[in-house]
């Protein structure tokens, strides 16, 4: 899902210093704390491109290689506290950055089908964006588009 997010943020994503587009941040956990990589002309990659992109960063964060060169700028970053249990919050944007979404843990909870209540798998996503720089309608769009993909893997698997 990741790829889906790099490949369609929400419209408008630009940084308050620049209006690239194709930068993107995802924290990665390290030894000595989290950092936020940056991966650069991400809308002109493949799905696999993407993927070695962040394992490569991934491994440098890891190995203490990465450069701050790797560290800086960036347009809109993924927060994905879920894989520590977090099951919600709101991310803050980092300057110069137009949009984070955090993604939680996906645990059963109590969801009212018909007459009945049943335990569904559930994930809270929160978006925090910059209205200067993003409509609230636009920020909407995305994240109802996310939770349709999220449901149903194939609409991004086949581009529906």
């Amino acid at each position: 899902f990741f790829f889906l997010m790099i490949r369609r943020p929400p419209r408008s994503t630009q940084s308050r210093s620049s209006a690239a587009s194709d930068v993107y941040k995802r924290q990665v956990a390290t030894p000595t704390g989290l950092i936020v990589p940056v991966l650069r002309n991400c809308e002109n990659m493949s799905f696999s491109d993407v993927e070695k992109g962040l394992e490569l960063l991934a491994k440098k964060g890891k190995d203490g290689t990465i450069t701050a060169e790797e560290m800086a700028g960036g347009t809109f970053t993924i927060s994905n506290g879920g894989i520590f249990g977090s099951l919600l919050g709101t991310p803050i944007i980092n300057v110069p950055q137009s949009a984070i979404l955090g993604m939680h843990a996906i645990v059963n909870r109590p969801v009212v089908v018909g007459d009945n209540i049943v335990a569904r798998p559930m994930m809270y996503l929160a978006l925090t964006y910059d209205h200067r720089l993003i409509d609230g309608r636009e920020a909407v769009t995305f994240l109802k588009r996310i939770k349709s993909e999220i449901e149903d893997p194939r609409r991004l698997l086949l581009d529906l």
